[in-house]
């Protein structure tokens, strides 16, 4: 192994130097964590985020109360082939998918929240998350519905990217 000549040290000795000087610039110029909360809407963004179940939510939607007034019926018929009811619940990741075991998953962190936070949520709020809460159970409860079956999934497996759920009128698959 050669050793390094003294000017190649020095100019990657001074690469070194800058480098240390510009992150201690950045470090002081950042501002402090609590600087930066102090900017945000936590409460806004709780709101948002209850929002969004609304417009996730698949079945027969409510004539009264519906925030996402762009969002129509979709999914009505859902198990139907099978002689059961899925009609309810929520779509996952943008498609027209329902996977019962992460829609579970977040029922259980979303009523978690309400329980240990509801009391510091506006009350208006909590109704809200409560229904999307109640949105999903209701659905939850239809996939066992039958003895020794539970169903775990239904989609329109044909156009779950390309279309609004409310324009699709291909017959679900269920698992």
């Amino acid at each position: 192994m050669a050793l390094l000549s003294a000017p190649v040290r020095r100019r990657r000795s001074r690469v070194r130097v800058l480098l240390v000087c510009c992150c201690l610039l950045l470090a002081l110029a950042a501002p402090s964590a609590a600087a930066a909360a102090a900017g945000h809407d936590y409460g806004d963004a709780l709101a948002k985020s209850i929002l969004f179940f609304e417009g996730q939510r698949s079945g027969r939607l409510p004539a009264a109360g519906q925030r996402a007034a762009w969002r129509g019926d979709s999914a009505v018929s859902d198990g139907g082939a099978a002689g059961v009811d899925l009609e309810g619940g929520y779509y996952d990741a943008g498609d027209n998918v329902k996977f019962g075991f992460p829609m579970a998953f977040t029922t259980t962190m979303l009523a978690w929240g309400v329980v240990e936070f509801g009391d510091a949520m506006p009350p208006a709020e909590r109704a809200h998350a409560a229904d999307a809460v109640r949105w999903a159970t209701d659905y939850l409860l239809k996939t066992i519905s039958h003895p020794g079956v539970i169903f775990i999934q239904a989609s329109t497996h044909t156009n779950t990217l390309h279309c609004a759920p409310s324009s699709s009128s291909s017959t679900a698959t269920i698992m």
